[in-house]
């Protein structure tokens, strides 16, 4: 059985004139954290959006888990296991965090709107076993202190825990994180990778990221993809790829020919 959980083929997205993203390939295996790099501008967030279906690919297609996930609705994204964050955070601030988490839980509600209302026994089975996976997701990530804390009032490493929690709480099989250290000083950013390095090696959920911070890249992708306007320049592990040259040119802010390197690869192989 293959162990290829996320598979992009030759996507390309274009908005206007403007190619965002150009015939990018790569594959995710399951149980790895798989971390995409580049320069601002460079595609990253767009590919997110692809996979999260808030696009939809102008040729190439994505597969998931043996589906075609370009003819899956984005609302039904959640529910076959793919859990998102977001590089500015997306939570209800004047919700507490508990209800936070509990929203997260509503893509495994099974019991219908009658049954609701006459709070039958299968709800309050549902509602005990959602409380029980929301304790378990503010244990795990120490969140006891803040249960019962609007969100509002909480520091922002804080919310960015809590937004991940609440992505844990959908119980995913694949987790995006859209720039997970963004905003974050040092400390709060070596506590972010331990987070992701126990959700995959406790939890045992695969993580796709979108990442800047090299040190954090480093410290817990198994393997790197880097792209620049729009195409991939490198996949490999960290070390290979920020040795690439033209990785290290797409940072240093020169004008690489994307074209002309492939061409040379090509070439030499």
């Amino acid at each position: 059985m293959s162990d290829i959980l996320l598979s992009a083929h030759d996507l390309s997205v274009r908005f206007g004139g403007v190619l965002a993203v150009n015939q990018v390939s790569f594959e995710v295996r399951e149980g790895e954290v798989f971390t995409l790099i580049g320069p601002n501008g460079a595609g990253k967030t767009t590919v997110f959006n692809l996979i999260s279906r808030l696009y939809t690919p102008t040729t190439g297609h994505l597969t998931y888990r043996g589906q075609a996930l370009n003819q899956m609705p984005a609302h039904a994204v959640a529910a076959a296991g793919i859990a998102r964050t977001f590089q500015n955070i997306e939570l209800f601030e004047h919700a507490s965090v508990l209800h936070n988490l509990l929203i997260g839980r509503h893509v495994h509600r099974r019991t219908g709107f009658w049954q609701q209302m006459l709070f039958l026994p299968s709800v309050r089975a549902e509602e005990m076993a959602t409380r029980r996976k929301v304790e378990e997701v503010i244990d795990f990530l120490d969140l006891q202190h803040y249960r019962d804390t609007m969100v509002a009032g909480l520091p922002y490493g804080i919310r960015k825990v809590v937004e991940l929690a609440r992505a844990l709480c959908t119980e995913p099989k694949l987790l995006l994180l859209d720039e997970p250290s963004s905003g974050l000083n040092v400390e709060e950013t070596a506590d972010m990778a331990f987070w992701i390095q126990d959700i995959q090696k406790d939890l045992g959920i695969t993580v796709l990221m979108v990442e800047h911070d090299m040190s954090l890249v480093s410290k817990v992708s198994d393997r790197v993809l880097a792209m620049n306007q729009g195409e991939v320049l490198a996949v490999g592990t960290a070390a290979q790829v920020q040795s690439h040259p033209a990785v290290i040119e797409a940072y240093l802010g020169g004008t690489f020919d994307v074209t002309a390197f492939k061409r040379d690869q090509v070439g030499a192989a």
